[in-house]
């Protein structure tokens, strides 16, 4: 143990990540109240009305029940219930104001972007990068899975049910293990005890399953010298990590849906902001993801909806059934940099029903990938600046207020009980429209602060992502077999 204790220590000096959070909406119908202004009823062409007692974050409890047939093919296709970190009908116990969390979510989005940003750099920008006083992250690691959402699913033989961060910008699955070697943070479930699973194995050095781990995490696995069991490192832009063994389990998502010999990390020495799961699962494209080690039954098809409330429950479907003529697909892109990712091309917006005319040499130059685990949507600064000037323009009849960290278009509402918001559209190659959902519009602490929730990045180069919150209320599927992915009408409140 000696020496692997040894590597528990030395594992991470140079690597980033992050955790984030979301916020929540709903869509209502306009209704009389102080402050309130119509626009002669086109508001239902071009805007959404919005009571402002839903943009701010969640602090009771008020949840809303997920049932099967809230779920498409839910009969035919395993699905998980989805959690928002932070649901305040959840046993962890919020302990920070609305206001100092949405702080953090910020300032962890964007060590997160930072993170992604650096990791998809072209070869030749990080040697101008290398070459100038342009500051990079303190810590660069690659940026793999956040803490916004969770399921719950089954480890071991008999099976132990735990509850896990999933995240499509994650490859590695892993989980706390006894007898937590180093250390080990709270958690909500039991730490899981491999000794008392029969199906339990370490992988051993220098195999092919663990020389997989330097594609799924980006670090070169470790040995231990005393058992020549395989080692993974992996860690998170807020410093949050994990380092443990590498082996085989018996994964179970549902009764009928059981994976023997299942590879993830077994964590012996973990801190960070987990908000009390067990782990995090990885719904990357790397071969050592839940999609890959399960492509033989659900044939690399995935689907979930993300609730417009932290007190909502969403789901995550894996499997394809029958697809509604309604859901609109665009291209899964391929990209040298990162086989990781989920590349796609975005090509436009429309504010209020009226398309912005954004050149297609914005997004081709920076090219975009959607991510479960950013929470704000960042944009190249020469497609974010029209959007923001419609969006205010739009909006000229609220009073603006101060920005809050990434975010430079907020307005004082509290003088306002419901609000008229232009509908914002996002297209896709080739030529698809998608609403976003009035809930993805804006983000909020107080009444005081509401903020449109796009931001720019620092550079047109620099990748697009779309964020976590433009996807809430919308059934997202990943058909990784065919290489797309589709947008369709959710269901998930």
């Amino acid at each position: 143990m000696g020496a692997f204790t040894f590597f528990l220590r030395l594992s991470f000096t140079s690597y980033v990540l992050l955790l984030v959070f979301i916020s929540c909406s709903e869509s209502v119908s306009a209704e009389k109240g102080e402050g309130e202004i119509t626009d002669g009823g086109l508001h239902n062409l071009r805007t959404h009305a919005i009571r402002l007692s839903s943009v701010v974050l969640e602090a009771t409890c008020s949840p809303s029940p997920l049932t099967s047939t809230s779920i498409k093919g839910s009969s035919t296709k395993p699905s998980l219930k989805i959690l928002h970190k932070h649901n305040p009908c959840s046993k962890s116990k919020r302990t920070k104001s609305s206001e100092n969390l949405l702080m953090d979510i910020l300032q962890q989005d964007r060590a997160r972007v930072e993170s992604v940003q650096h990791r998809l750099l072209d070869d030749v920008r990080k040697d101008l990068l290398k070459s100038s006083k342009a500051k990079l992250p303190a810590q660069s690691g690659r940026s793999i899975g956040t803490g916004n959402y969770i399921v719950r699913v089954g480890f071991g033989t008999p099976k132990k049910d735990l509850t896990l961060i999933f995240d499509t910008g994650s490859d590695l699955t892993w989980i706390q293990c006894e007898p937590c070697a180093k250390a080990c943070y709270s958690q909500q479930d039991p730490i899981f005890d491999p000794s008392k699973s029969t199906s339990y194995s370490n992988i051993t050095c220098n195999t092919t399953e663990c020389n997989k781990l330097k594609s799924a995490t980006g670090i070169t696995p470790g040995c231990s010298a005393s058992t020549s069991a395989c080692i993974y490192g992996i860690q998170y832009g807020d410093q949050s990590f994990s380092v443990g063994y590498f082996a085989h389990e018996t994964l179970t998502i549902s009764p009928s849906d059981v994976f023997p010999k299942f590879l993830f990390g077994c964590g012996q020495n973990q801190e960070g902001l987990f908000a009390g799961a067990a782990g995090l699962i990885g719904l990357g494209r790397d071969t050592l993801s839940l999609v890959s080690q399960t492509a033989s039954k659900y044939g690399r098809v995935f689907s979930y909806c993300l609730p417009s409330r932290t007190s909502s429950i969403g789901y995550l479907a894996l499997g394809q059934t029958g697809i509604s003529s309604s859901v609109k697909f665009t291209p899964m892109l391929s990209d040298s940099r990162s086989a990781g990712f989920y590349f796609i091309r975005m090509t436009d917006f429309s504010v209020g029903g009226r398309k912005l005319g954004i050149p297609n040499s914005v997004f081709t130059t920076s090219s975009t990938i959607i991510d479960s685990g950013t929470v704000i949507t960042r944009l190249p600064p020469s497609a974010y600046t029209p959007l923001r000037t419609a969006f205010r323009n739009a909006m000229s009849k609220y009073p603006l207020t101060d920005p809050i960290s990434i975010l430079d278009t907020c307005y004082d509402l509290t003088n306002y009980t419901t609000v008229l918001i232009p509908k914002i559209g996002m297209f896709y190659s080739p030529g698809i429209m998608v609403d976003v959902d009035p809930s993805g519009i804006l983000i909020a602490a107080t009444a005081s602060q509401v903020c449109l929730a796009f931001a720019p990045n620092t550079d047109d180069g620099d990748v697009a992502i779309l964020g976590n919150t433009q996807q809430k209320n919308l059934e997202v599927i990943y058909d990784v077999a065919k290489g797309r992915v589709g947008f369709g009408p959710g269901s998930c409140g």
